[in-house]
């Protein structure tokens, strides 16, 4: 590894993939792989295991990083993606948002018992949403990223998104 300053994504300054601050990416990129699975699982275990697998699978897969191909975050999200679609695969029970309201709370029972009935007013909200836009709103408010990283990994165009996103926000505003 070389010295030096790693970049927010955790590469040094070279792309060589030897030269990737991982103790760097696992702390800028941990907590945004965990709300995502969290936000697409619904259940902490999953989201804690598939986190770990998604870090190991990038560490034993490192020498086949292609920057010229992806961006680092982009390759390690695409790797997540993969691991949950297999992960559901095997599993074959697709979990509702309701499993989301299991979730604990860190606070009062007033606040808890507002949180659920939130969460499960957005559950009902959001069945009648297509995967694609389920997708995209655990992309942007799961994980937190960025409209130019949710089109890299999901094949639209960044405005498309911008788009899609404005669109069922908004949809989802007018019915609350």
């Amino acid at each position: 590894m070389t010295t030096g300053q790693a970049t927010s994504d955790g590469l040094m300054g070279s792309q060589d993939t030897h030269a990737i601050d991982w103790d760097a990416v696992y702390a800028d990129q941990a907590p945004r792989v965990y709300n995502y699975f969290r936000f697409r699982m619904g259940i902490e275990a999953d989201a804690a295991d598939l986190t770990s697998r998604t870090f190991e699978k990038a560490w034993r897969s490192r020498a086949r990083y292609r920057h010229d191909l992806a961006g680092f975050a982009t390759w390690l999200f695409t790797i997540a993606n993969n691991l949950r679609i297999d992960y559901l695969k095997a599993r074959r029970s697709h979990l509702p948002i309701d499993s989301a309201l299991d979730v604990a709370a860190v606070g009062t029972p007033e606040t808890d018992a507002e949180r659920r009935s939130n969460l499960s007013r957005l559950a009902l909200l959001t069945q009648s949403l297509s995967d694609r836009e389920r997708e995209l709103i655990a992309l942007k408010y799961g994980a937190e990223l960025t409209n130019r990283l949710i089109a890299s990994l999901t094949g639209l165009s960044e405005s498309n998104v911008g788009s899609i996103l404005h669109r069922v926000v908004s949809s989802l505003r007018e019915k609350w």
